[in-house]
């Protein structure tokens, strides 16, 4: 069955051309979902299937393709941005494989995280831990998490973390974010590609980010952006946490450290469970690590007992001395491990190109919101 679940991600990402039966039952699925898309879409912008609105300004990010364009980091620098704009501010997610998904609640009211992984999400969770001083949300519905935002916080700015596709709530700011390298993936729409919706759907944006930008920063806009602005952003990987052997892995404030002590003489292990799993090898092969072996999970994966004992014994016979994740991926090693060998966890720092225009484009579509 994993054999079988990556070939088909591997057909996805245009890694490997399918056989031409699968690749036409791939297309014609691709074709009904499309059009189920499409459906969709028009029921919204003809008033047959209503949006509900929020009595206060919302900030949607998304994107057109499934997983790893950065949308977590994106959430977390609009969320600081817009706090430090002096507007209360609160994030919505959906809360995606977290128990709480469906009845919704709160991840963390600004000063105290209130829900373990599990319930919240990953994703939720690293943004709660991450954002302090500002609330965290999940819910599957977001006009009840909105709401209740609203009345428990005076939440001034309602950021929805990955609603590019949630129509039912209405956005006064559409922000979709597309990976520089792979804008529409292989072009198809889902199973047959990792396009969630047509490339078209770009119309439907306010502004949008170039991910994982090259640095000196992107050359000016493509000509589908048509007349939409256009931010580029780099990912800059840092470590962001160092556990000791045999200390619990979790959140929590550590000492800041210099990245050449962590790289010098030290023999990585490195695993991870996110969208990209490559991307993270490669990030931190640039940082300078000496990666001896990597396990790659699929994206979200909460890690068994079982799981642990795998890498540990890969690292060994690598003859690794440290092993390295993600945060997200700590996010679900959160107070259930700890290691008989150091871990460092690697971070990602965001930035734009032109900070400024984008903190006015910001600043003055809240200021026209009703």
């Amino acid at each position: 069955m994993t054999s079988f679940k990556k070939s088909i991600e591997s057909i996805m990402t245009g890694k490997t051309h399918p056989p031409f039966a699968l690749n036409l039952l791939l297309t014609l699925l691709s074709k009904a979902y499309g059009a189920g898309v499409r459906l969709r879409r028009d029921g919204y912008a003809s008033g047959f299937l209503k949006s509900r609105k929020l009595p206060c300004t919302v900030i949607s990010i998304g994107n057109l393709t499934t997983g790893g364009t950065g949308k977590t980091p994106m959430t977390l620098y609009v969320a600081q941005r817009v706090r430090r704009m002096g507007y209360r501010v609160a994030v919505i997610s959906r809360g995606y494989k977290g128990t709480a998904e469906k009845s919704g609640g709160i991840v963390s009211d600004g000063n105290a995280i209130l829900m373990d992984p599990n319930t919240a999400g990953d994703e939720p969770f690293l943004l709660a831990a991450s954002l302090k001083g500002t609330p965290v949300l999940v819910g599957h519905d977001r006009y009840q998490s909105g709401m209740h935002a609203i009345n428990r916080f005076q939440t001034e700015v309602v950021i929805l973390d990955d609603a590019y596709q949630h129509l039912a709530l209405f956005r006064n700011l559409n922000l979709l974010l597309l990976d520089s390298t792979h804008p529409f993936g292989n072009g198809h729409l889902l199973p047959r590609g990792t396009l969630r919706e047509p490339a078209s759907a770009l119309r439907f944006s306010d502004a949008v980010i170039m991910t994982r930008s090259p640095e000196p920063f992107c050359t000016p806009a493509e000509p589908w952006a048509m007349t939409r602005p256009v931010f580029c952003a780099i990912h800059k990987p840092f470590f962001s946490a160092r556990f000791s052997a045999g200390e619990k892995l979790a959140f929590q404030t550590h000492e800041p450290f210099i990245d050449d002590e962590i790289l010098m003489g030290k023999r990585y292990y490195a695993f991870s469970g996110i969208a990209k799993n490559d991307d993270f090898l490669i990030s931190l092969q640039k940082m300078g690590a000496d990666v001896r072996g990597f396990q790659g999970f699929s994206d979200h994966h909460f890690y068994s007992a079982e799981d642990i004992r795998s890498i540990l014994n890969a690292a060994v016979k690598a003859g690794a001395t440290t092993l390295a994740t993600t945060e997200k991926d700590l996010a679900r090693l959160h107070g259930r491990f700890q290691f008989p060998m150091e871990c460092v966890v690697i971070g990602i720092r965001l930035s734009l190109d032109n900070t400024l225009t984008f903190d006015r484009f910001i600043q003055n579509r809240i200021s026209l919101a009703p």
